[in-house]
């Protein structure tokens, strides 16, 4: 790999290649690339003299039916002549296409296809984001640190803990001010671990104060080297809420310790419903209504999602008016992961027992009705002034065209959220991607692919590069391609559904109506 870095006069002018070297236009580092080498970010080469994209371009199929015939996708080998179906079973990604940069340039593919009987255009381009980041969904009830803790990457802070959600921890990372705002290797550290994790790679994260976790899309959160296998099934009060018809005939009292809020059956509405009698049980913490209790335990890795590993020690002392001896409880934690099966005894001291069967059976219900802990990662980015420009000469037209729902926007293919409010800020789930679908230069940012479709009339209105557009049947002289089949579940790029105010039966009868 050359990593040469280019040389700037103090005019700021480019100086002329070094002999039997090329220099890479595609991103600010301008790259000068040695014979059979590649530049720094392992995307763009010398192919004898020519800069040349080295991983291929990215094309979606799908099967789709044709009477009683079915179009199946490419074979491992199989070459594509360029046919299309009556309506496309091919999408172009831009994974693969390469960038825009210097921004004037038009995109690197501006396709057309037909789409029932309707002209479309696909814009593709890989994006070069500066601003960019990742949001990280945690399954777990642990305590992985404070909130707005630094996550940590290679000793360096690439992010922060922030506000919790239901069942999960939540890290915030990346962004400009950790991609560009603080040292090189800040940077640099960033840069490597949002490329890791939108790849669907695992990452080991340290938090301050707190844990250390490997996060990887799609797959189990390891947590101080243990494997997370199951989410919450809800707080105390909802478990309560969920299981008090089959626990109350069992067991006289339940306590779902939760770091959020424990549930306590008798007092609870639902225990009050099924005429649980008051059992004289005392919690510590903060009481919200009834049964329903707040800070039981400081937040840690114990029973549910709390510091403590004995759950008597959030018991105070059983109301001798009320209480009586052989009164049964079950504690239990939000997972089932943790329980125990108590008796009072004389003194109306709780004493462990060993628990019946109907009673393990509830705890085995929870358990059951925990979903899978996994990791989530949403790659989320802006496609600044700078990429649109690609799509048309005035890049304000496309931000409404996108917010018009005229143009529906697509990472890799794959669905995406795009933000309200200004600008076109997007999410995009990486599993739903192809694998390797992110690269990054090293200014530092990461590489994502982004595709704008619309109908060709639309692409035209917002003063788009129509002079470039292209067919999709014209694509089977790219050199490097490779056709790959859509993800189970994803909605397709070209459904009607998208455009409503173009592939409409109305429309399509040949009112479009006011566009």
């Amino acid at each position: 790999m050359s990593r040469d870095a280019p040389e700037i006069d103090g005019a700021g002018t480019v100086a002329p290649p070094p002999p039997g070297k090329i220099r890479c236009d595609a991103c600010p580092v301008l790259c000068y690339i040695a014979e059979g080498r590649s530049g720094a970010c392992d995307r763009y080469a010398n192919v004898e003299g020519v800069l040349t994209r080295v991983d291929p371009l990215v094309m979606l199929e799908r099967a789709v039916e044709h009477g009683d015939a079915v179009t199946p996708f490419l074979g491992e080998g199989a070459e594509w002549d360029g046919a299309l179906a009556p309506s496309p079973s091919r999408f172009v990604t831009a994974i693969g296409a390469g960038t825009t940069y210097p921004d004037y340039k038009p995109a690197p593919f501006i396709v057309s296809s037909r789409v029932e009987g309707v002209d479309m255009v696909t814009v593709v381009t890989e994006g070069i984001f500066s601003y960019c980041g990742v949001k990280a969904k945690i399954d777990t009830d642990r305590h992985l640190g404070p909130e707005r803790a630094l996550v940590r990457y290679g000793g360096e802070p690439i992010g922060h803990v922030t506000t919790g959600e239901y069942g999960s921890q939540m890290l915030s990372l990346g962004g400009v001010h950790h991609l560009t705002g603080g040292s090189k290797k800040e940077g640099r550290m960033t840069c490597e671990a949002l490329l890791a994790l939108c790849n669907k790679q695992a990452v080991e994260l340290a938090v301050d104060d707190g844990v250390s976790i490997v996060v990887q899309a799609g797959a189990p959160p390891i947590i101080d080297g243990v494997v997370e296998h199951r989410m919450r099934v809800g707080c105390g009060s909802a478990a309560i809420g969920m299981f008090a018809k089959q626990w109350f005939e069992h067991v006289d009292e339940v306590v779902v310790v939760d770091d959020h809020i424990t549930g306590v059956l008798s007092e609870h509405q639902a225990g009050k419903l099924l005429d649980v009698p008051p059992t004289g049980i005392k919690l510590r913490g903060r009481r919200s209504t009834p049964g329903r209790y707040f800070r039981v335990a400081e937040p840690g890795s114990g029973w549910g999602g709390t510091n403590i590993e004995d759950p008597l020690t959030i018991l105070e002392p059983f109301d001798p008016k009320v209480a009586r001896p052989g009164t049964t409880l079950l504690m239990v934690s939000t997972t089932g992961d943790h329980a125990a099966y108590f008796v009072l005894d004389g003194a109306l001291s709780p004493v462990e027992t060993p628990m019946p069967e109907a009673v393990r059976a509830s705890v085995e219900r929870v358990q059951e009705n925990c979903e899978p802990a996994l990791c989530s990662v949403l790659f989320i980015g802006g496609a600044g002034g700078s990429l649109r420009a690609g799509v048309t000469e005035n890049p304000v037209r496309l931000t409404r065209s996108v917010k018009d729902a005229l143009t529906r926007v697509t990472s890799g293919g794959a669905e995406v959220y795009v933000w309200p409010g200004g600008g076109i800020t997007y999410m995009v789930d990486v599993t739903r991607l192809p694998d390797n679908a992110f690269g990054y230069v090293p200014t530092p940012a990461l590489v994502a692919p982004i595709e704008f479709t619309m109908t060709l009339e639309d692409y035209r209105a917002l003063g788009g590069y129509v002079e470039a557009v292209r067919p999709l049947s014209s694509l089977g002289d790219v050199e490097r391609q490779v056709a790959l089949p859509a993800a189970d579940g994803e909605a397709w790029p070209f459904d009607a559904r998208h455009f409503p105010k173009a592939l409409s039966p109305k429309a399509l009868a040949g009112d479009r109506g006011t566009r």
